[in-house]
């Protein structure tokens, strides 16, 4: 089942993540609780999974971002997209980036943009085959 995330889904989720980028799942603190809940409340942020057997094997978050360019039409921010280890290759992301965007479409969004700190030609070629290309914008990253 492809879906979006709901209240319940936050230990899940984090479990997941850690086949993202995450070496330890943080302690459920008030901010974590709080952060968790701004999330799920926020009508442009969507955190979209795919359940199976009731476990979540793979996910992204996709944000609406509302614009004042491209007369009014928002845009859609694509992040943090993981399936779980043992279950890649079987087509779960491309579902939850499809599901990301019927979003986006939905909310009359012109464009989706996507970042990936990946060089893997595999990946790369994983975000191509997704209708995602490398070659219109030129991404930057300052870190804080």
């Amino acid at each position: 089942m492809i879906r979006e995330a709901n209240i319940n889904d936050l230990n899940d989720l984090l479990l997941l993540y850690l086949h993202l980028h995450e070496d330890s799942v943080p302690e459920i603190t008030e901010h974590v609780k709080m952060t968790w809940k701004s999330i799920i409340e926020d009508e442009n942020h969507h955190i979209i999974v795919k359940e199976i057997d009731g476990k979540l094997v793979s996910s992204c978050v996709c944000v609406i971002i509302p614009n004042l360019t491209r007369n009014v039409r928002p845009y859609a921010f694509v992040e943090n997209v993981v399936t779980h280890s043992d279950y890649r290759g079987k087509g779960y992301a491309t579902e939850c980036l499809n599901f990301a965007r019927e979003i986006a479409v939905a909310n009359n969004c012109y464009k989706i943009m996507l970042l990936t700190g990946s060089k893997s030609e595999d990946t790369l070629n994983f975000y191509k085959r997704a209708g995602y290309n490398s070659t219109d914008k030129t991404a930057f990253i300052q870190w804080i």
